[in-house]
C-alpha cells in the first residue's frame, strides 16, 4: 500500500471512530434526557438539534423545549409535543409557531391564560380568544384591544370570571347584561361597572347578595336604601 493509500485508509479509520462516538455520545443523551430532561442543556449543539431526543425530552416535560437548537423550537411537531405537555412550554416556541393558529388553539383549550404567549395577531383573533376567555375568562387581560370591546368575548369572559370586567372597554362596563352577567359571578366587581351601573338598584342587589361588601361599591344614594 502507498503512502497515499496509507493516509486515505488512516483518514476513513478516524472518521469511523469519530462516527462511533457521536453515536455512542446519542445514545447517552438520549438515555440521559429519558431519566431527567435537564440533560439536554449540556448537551452539544449538534445534539440539542436532534429530533428523536429533544422529542424524548418534550413529551416529557415541555419546558425542556428551552434547550432545544433555534431550529427545533421551530419545528411544528417538537413544539406541539412540547405544549401537549405542557401549555406554557409556547413560550420557547419560535416567533413563527407562537403565532400558528393550531398549536395555539391546542394551549388555550387547556390554559387561556396562555394567550400571553400567542402572537399580537392572534390575540387579535376572534375566535382564538374566545375559546380561551371560555377557559379563564381573566385571559381577557391579553386579547387585543379591540376585542376587550367585543360584547360576546366580554360577555363570555364575565361568565366564566367576573373579575374580567376590569379588562372589559369602558362602553362594556356600561353595559347593563355585561355588568349583570359579572356581578353575578362575583359581586365586588360592581367596582369596576360604570357610575350610572352603580347607582343601578336590580344590578346593586344582586351584587350585594352575592357578596355583602360589594355595598361598598354603590352609589351614595344606594348605599343609604340598601343599609
Amino acid at each position: 500500500m502507498g503512502k497515499k493509500e496509507q493516509r486515505l485508509a488512516r483518514k476513513a479509520e478516524r472518521e469511523r471512530l469519530a462516527e462511533r462516538e457521536r453515536l455512542a455520545e446519542r445514545e447517552i443523551v438520549l438515555a440521559a434526557v429519558q431519566e431527567d430532561v435537564t440533560a439536554l442543556q449540556y448537551a452539544t449543539e449538534m445534539l440539542r438539534g436532534d429530533q428523536d431526543i429533544v422529542l424524548a425530552a418534550v413529551k416529557q416535560n415541555g419546558y425542556a423545549l428551552e434547550y432545544a437548537s433555534n431550529e427545533l423550537r421551530g419545528d411544528q411537531d417538537i413544539v406541539l409535543a412540547a405544549v401537549k405537555q405542557n401549555v406554557r412550554a409556547l413560550y420557547y416556541a419560535s416567533d413563527e409557531l407562537r403565532g400558528d393558529r393550531d398549536i395555539v388553539l391546542v394551549v388555550v383549550q387547556q390554559d387561556g391564560i396562555a394567550l400571553c404567549y400567542a402572537s399580537d395577531e392572534l390575540r387579535n383573533d376572534r375566535d382564538i380568544v374566545l375559546v380561551a376567555v371560555r377557559q379563564d375568562g381573566l385571559a381577557l387581560c391579553y386579547a387585543s384591544r379591540e376585542l376587550c370591546g367585543n360584547r360576546e368575548i366580554v360577555l363570555a369572559a364575565v361568565q366564566q370570571d367576573g373579575l374580567a370586567l376590569r379588562y372589559a372597554s369602558r362602553e362594556l362596563r356600561n353595559d347593563r347584561e355585561v355588568v349583570l352577567a359579572a356581578v353575578q359571578q362575583n359581586g365586588l366587581v360592581l367596582a369596576c361597572a360604570s357610575e350610572m351601573l352603580r347607582n343601578d338598584r336590580d344590578i346593586v342587589s344582586v351584587a350585594v347578595r352575592q357578596d355583602g361588601y360589594a355595598l361598598e361599591f354603590a352609589s351614595d344614594k344606594l348605599r343609604e336604601q340598601l343599609k
